[in-house]
């Protein structure tokens, strides 16, 4: 069957793969040139017209055309030496044959409008014999990279303020915030004019010759001024034991380290200092405690045990505070037993049972109290009196010497009087003797005697 002739072939060369790898710098010059002119379907060409030479080359896409006068067109390839007559189709599609003004055609419309029409005929045309042009790999523009810019440190956020804590329940006290609190509680009884107790922690004098008690309230500290220390002494005659500012620092001195109550009198935001009085505060406490109230009745009364601060220690007699009036009981009402020293049994700061023996209230500022210890506790001094025997031997301690006369206290709990003594030493105060006993007083519940020696003298 002959073949039929193509009117215009294509021909992909090198350049045009080239050019088709390129196609990004390649701009589109479809859009702006002028339509091609479109052969009518129904015209015949002319047979005297010749298309183009051979030498004609097609500048838009590279693509070389052979034509020939009679309208049929030839590959490239192929050999029309011999004579072989070569049909042409009766109608040539539009746009398959370019005219010599179209010197522009785009190389991506050129190639889609061939490969749909053409597919049939280059099936057994010689382009099935021309090799196809391998399309290199795209190769992806690099944009100059510009210098890295440094990258700025992390921002530091603020740690929490609160604490952590091991268990989620609770909170750690710091000293600052233990210090806001006491201020805080400070200035609420400040407004309140509450009663606060704190322990007296030193004696100052001021410049201008003054004293002030220093009180330690949960660390924070009051000053106290001397006159508001409630220290009043007895000035007259039978009480002349010298300047009375000089016994006030004395007795002061002795109630170191003892439990006070006072009221806040000013308080100082910017230096956070305060100002107190315990002259206030025993009279609001004496107000509560010994005024009786509508039916009649004190709280403090005769024959009642109430408990007491022991506010000053001395060798033959203890000062205590009976809820805002102060009392000393002496050694022989502090116990049942003969006490040498009462600083060995009693201490400042100490909270004691006392029994109250006698009130006297003539005005709130002028009340007197009587009280002991040793009604508080048991008597004991009988039931051991029954263990001593006549012409028995027992090991006591000497608790004092008055006038030439011995107290002993028998190491059975038993009190023992001794008038005189058979060793060359003289006994003193707090040796080990060893007492024979003569005779049994029940009277006084005392054993009578004599020191037959010397055991260890307290030297």
């Amino acid at each position: 069957m002959p073949r039929k002739a193509k009117t215009e072939e294509t021909v992909v060369t090198e350049e045009n793969a080239s050019m088709e790898a390129q196609s990004e710098e390649t701009v589109t010059m479809g859009d702006a040139l002028p339509a091609e002119e479109e052969i009518p379907m129904d015209e015949e060409s002319s047979a005297d017209e010749n298309i183009s030479s051979d030498d004609d080359i097609i500048e838009g896409n590279g693509t070389a055309v052979e034509t020939y006068p009679t309208g049929e067109t030839a590959e490239s390839g192929d050999d029309i030496s011999g004579g072989t007559e070569l049909q042409t189709e009766d109608s040539v599609d539009a746009g398959s044959v370019k005219t010599e003004g179209d010197e522009s055609v785009k190389e991506s419309e050129t190639a889609p409008d061939l490969s749909p029409e053409t597919g049939d005929e280059n099936e057994s045309g010689a382009a099935n014999n021309a090799p196809e042009a391998s399309t290199p790999p795209r190769k992806r523009k690099t944009k100059a990279s510009a210098p890295a810019a440094k990258p700025e440190p992390p921002v530091r956020k603020p740690a929490p303020s609160a604490i952590l804590t091991l268990n989620a329940d609770t909170e750690v006290e710091t000293p600052e915030s233990r210090e806001d609190t006491i201020w805080h509680e400070l200035q609420n009884a400040y407004r309140t004019r509450r009663i606060l107790t704190g322990s007296l922690g030193g004696i100052e004098k001021m410049d201008g010759g003054g004293t002030i008690a220093v009180i330690y309230y949960k660390e924070m500290r009051v000053v106290i001024p001397l006159a508001e220390m409630m220290i009043n002494l007895v000035e007259d005659e039978d009480h002349d034991y010298g300047e009375l500012v000089q016994r006030q620092n004395k007795i002061l001195g002795n109630m170191l380290g003892c439990e006070i109550d006072f009221i806040i009198k000013g308080l100082d935001n910017a230096s956070r200092s305060v100002v107190a009085s315990r002259k206030d505060a025993m009279y609001k406490k004496r107000q509560i405690f010994y005024m009786p109230d509508a039916d009649g009745n004190s709280r403090v009364c005769e024959d009642r045990i109430v408990q007491a601060r022991v506010i000053a220690v001395a060798e033959k007699v203890v000062r205590v505070e009976i809820f805002g009036a102060e009392c000393s009981i002496l050694a022989r009402d502090l116990s049942w037993d003969w006490l040498g020293d009462a600083t060995e049994h009693f201490h400042v700061g100490d909270q004691i049972l006392v029994r109250i023996l006698s009130v006297k209230i003539r005005s709130l500022e002028d009340i007197s109290v009587k009280a002991d210890v040793k009604s508080v506790n048991g008597n004991t001094s009988k039931e051991n009196l029954s263990k001593c025997k006549i012409q028995g031997k027992y090991a006591g301690t000497v608790t004092d010497i008055h006038k030439g006369t011995v107290f002993v206290r028998l190491h059975i709990g038993v009190n023992a009087v001794a008038h005189s003594c058979y060793d060359n030493r003289l006994p003193g105060k707090k040796d080990e003797v060893s007492f024979v006993v003569t005779r049994i007083d029940a009277d006084r519940n005392v054993a009578v005697g004599l020191i037959s020696r010397i055991i260890k003298q307290n030297i």
